[in-house]
């Protein structure tokens, strides 16, 4: 293992041998942190300062709908006009109504006002998608390195599932209710900001067809078959994190949770970043399936754990290892993405992705919150399981819709010498 720790180093430095990709990745991080924030954030805001969390999280609820409608028309956006056009606009739109949301609960306003606010903040930019596709552009002729950077990419998705909600906890509890929302907020604004200010990485603007007439990206059938699969994992994520949280209460140690649900995300970090060395031999719908495949498997494990009654030891062992197998799933399914749409729809192709996530983590915690009430501990875990096998039958029954353009042959020798190439792709990336 030691042994491997160089090499995974030198694998992914290479991915920043083009100039400029250190500090979008960095202003990046800044605002997807603020994002993995926000949900605690509001929820404790809210749980203290108005004394509920049925109102918590139906305003949670709230700004996830909208986001889910906004976050497809921005990535539409961005195509069209660039990232630095539509980010800095939507993130200093965004703003208002974060701010008006704080002042409402400051003062005491009615409830339907925190609603407004909140559904209203459904412009915050994508940046893991724009991420994405920065990458896309600078690696467009070499699919190792494409496939590194897509496992990068999701691994950094994971630290900031670990460290957000913990931060946003820590500031809410120990300074004030209204620390986490405001720090999520400067956070969330500045990178945006700092993001969208890094223009010699920002992919060009690429010409449309003059008879082209626009109309979504779910009429490539493809895409249409991940967002039913992303859908379903969101699910698995949603109901995941309810059913831990609610496991850990019954055994009377509920501030485990939040370590517990740090496990799956650390399994994944792990298995994203293991994953990108891998030199990807197979095509990418081939990956997909067996990523699902696995998915489906290993989220039997924290199943039996919690129906068998295990302590939060054995489960958070089982949680780890269900980690594991959601990585490859979101990294291909994230390269497919990039495979069945041309590079004027990516944002928006990825965004729509992304709002599947969205729609399925809040349809799963719904789902596991009322069995929890209901059911003995242990039971929601069949939720999570069961929506990764849906998972798998939808790519499954999809299968043949799975399959990028034919590349020419220079792409494919590609792969096996990313080294060699990511200096020459860098170099024409401009």
């Amino acid at each position: 293992m030691p042994a491997r720790a160089p090499a995974l180093f030198a694998s992914y430095r290479r991915l920043f041998a083009a100039p400029g990709t250190a500090a979008f990745t960095l202003a990046g991080l800044l605002g997807r942190l603020a994002m993995s924030m926000t949900g605690v954030s509001l929820v404790v805001l809210l749980a203290e300062r108005r004394g509920s969390y049925a109102l918590a999280g139906t305003v949670a609820a709230a700004g996830l709908v909208t986001g889910a409608i906004g976050m497809p028309l921005l990535g539409w956006l961005v195509d069209r006009y660039g990232q630095a056009r539509v980010a800095v606009p939507a993130t200093l739109y965004n703003a208002v109504p974060f701010a008006g949301l704080l002042l409402c609960v400051r003062l005491g306003a009615p409830d339907w006002t925190l609603y407004a606010c909140w559904a209203a903040c459904a412009a915050a930019p994508n940046l893991g998608g724009m991420a994405r596709a920065r990458w896309a552009q600078l690696y467009r002729d070499d699919p190792a390195a494409r496939h590194l950077a897509n496992s990068f990419e999701q691994a950094l998705d994971e630290l900031c599932f670990m460290a957000g909600p913990v931060l946003a906890m820590t500031l809410s509890t120990t300074l004030a209710p209204e620390a986490g929302m405001v720090t999520a907020g400067v956070l969330g604004t500045t990178g945006a900001l700092l993001f969208a200010a890094q223009r010699r990485t920002e992919p060009p603007v690429a010409e449309r067809p003059s008879r082209e007439r626009h109309g979504s990206p779910l009429r490539v059938p493809g895409l249409r078959v991940l967002l039913l699969t992303f859908l379903a994992t969101g699910m698995v994520f949603g109901s995941m994190e309810i059913t831990t949280v609610a496991y850990a209460d019954a055994l009377g140690h509920k501030p485990v949770a939040g370590g517990l649900l740090a496990l799956v995300a650390a399994g994944s970090c792990a298995a994203g970043l293991a994953f990108g060395l891998l030199r990807p031999r197979r095509a990418p719908g081939v990956r997909f399936l067996l990523g699902t495949g696995a998915m489906a498997g290993l989220l039997l494990l924290p199943l039996a754990a919690g129906l068998g009654g295990a302590g939060l030891g054995t489960l958070g062992v089982a949680l780890f290892a269900a980690g594991t197998g959601t990585a490859p799933t979101m990294v291909t399914g994230m390269t497919l993405v990039q495979e069945l749409l041309p590079r004027r729809r990516l944002n928006e192709g990825m965004a729509v992705a992304v709002s599947g996530i969205v729609v399925g983590i809040s349809a799963g915690a719904a789902l596991a919150g009322a069995v929890a009430e209901h059911a003995a501990p242990g039971t929601g875990y069949w939720l999570p399981a069961g929506a990764a096998a849906l998972a798998l039958l939808i790519a499954l029954s999809g299968r043949r819709h799975l399959r990028g353009p034919d590349r020419p042959p220079a792409a494919g020798n590609a792969a096996g010498n990313a080294a060699g190439n990511s200096e020459r792709t860098v170099g024409t990336a401009g």
